[in-house]
């Protein structure tokens, strides 16, 4: 009976040893994986410090205006001029979007259908939506045309941007400056940029460096010495109160 309770204790000693061995075992494999993983993730880390370290490449900006001009186009009415943009389209037709201002005077006459130049061609569309607060109309095309994308985020201070639009009816002009300030103007919010626009400008698209949409052209301010200083509705408006399209 000794002997056999003896035997059964080293067993049992035995026994707990190899868990021993086991368990450091673990213990360093466990800490091995640690190790390659925060190897893993410093490695990334510094990989995306030495990305956001490097110069970015200036905007090809005549790239961009070939890719927006399509989505942008004239709308005219018997009283007024301005621009407007693809937003969204399907097998119905395409929603563009301009200023309201643009087709007040037929929107107030009753009128719903305006002349909307595609290039060298014009076509008929229908106001289907306006938004008196935020100056905002949507026009039915019945034609697909390709939609602008949105910007997902708000461009920031100083970043580039480029008006697209009729300035004067001389459709597919652009020009580039830079988001200079966010206004409010009368209860409502406004992006200012430097990029020069003139009447016909209203309605049309302000673009990023990626050709998505961060704003609706819609005035300037107009004061002796005064330059540069544009309004646009910022995109997130739109999509807010009238139609949007994909981010």
């Amino acid at each position: 009976m000794v002997v056999t309770a003896f035997a059964a204790i080293f067993l049992t000693a035995a026994v707990a040893a190899g868990f021993g061995v086991m368990a450091r075992a673990e213990i360093a494999s466990q800490a091995r994986s640690i190790h390659d993983l925060q190897a893993g993730l410093d490695a990334l880390n510094a990989e995306v410090a030495a990305h956001r370290t490097q110069p970015q490449p200036p905007p090809d900006w005549p790239a961009i205006a070939a890719s927006v001009e399509p989505s942008v186009l004239t709308i005219s009415t018997a009283d007024a001029l301005g621009s407007g943009w693809v937003a969204a389209s399907d097998g119905s037709g395409s929603d563009v979007v301009t200023n309201l201002h643009v087709v007040a005077g037929a929107w107030d006459a009753g009128i719903a259908t305006v002349d909307v130049g595609i290039g060298d061609r014009t076509v008929k569309g229908t106001i289907t939506r306006v938004d008196a607060n935020d100056d905002l109309a949507v026009v039915h095309v019945a034609m697909w045309l390709p939609a602008l994308q949105r910007a997902a985020v708000r461009p920031r201070l100083a970043q580039s941007v480029m008006a697209v639009g009729s300035p004067l009816g001389l459709d597919g002009s652009v020009s580039i400056g830079v988001v200079s300030g966010f206004r409010s103007v009368e209860g409502s919010d406004y992006i200012q940029f430097s990029a020069a626009i003139s009447p016909g400008n209203s309605g049309g698209p302000v673009v990023d460096a990626n050709g998505q949409v961060v704003a609706v052209a819609t005035a300037k301010f107009v004061a002796p010495g005064a330059e540069a200083l544009s309004l646009a509705i910022p995109v997130e408006t739109v999509c807010r109160v009238v139609v949007c399209g994909s981010a």
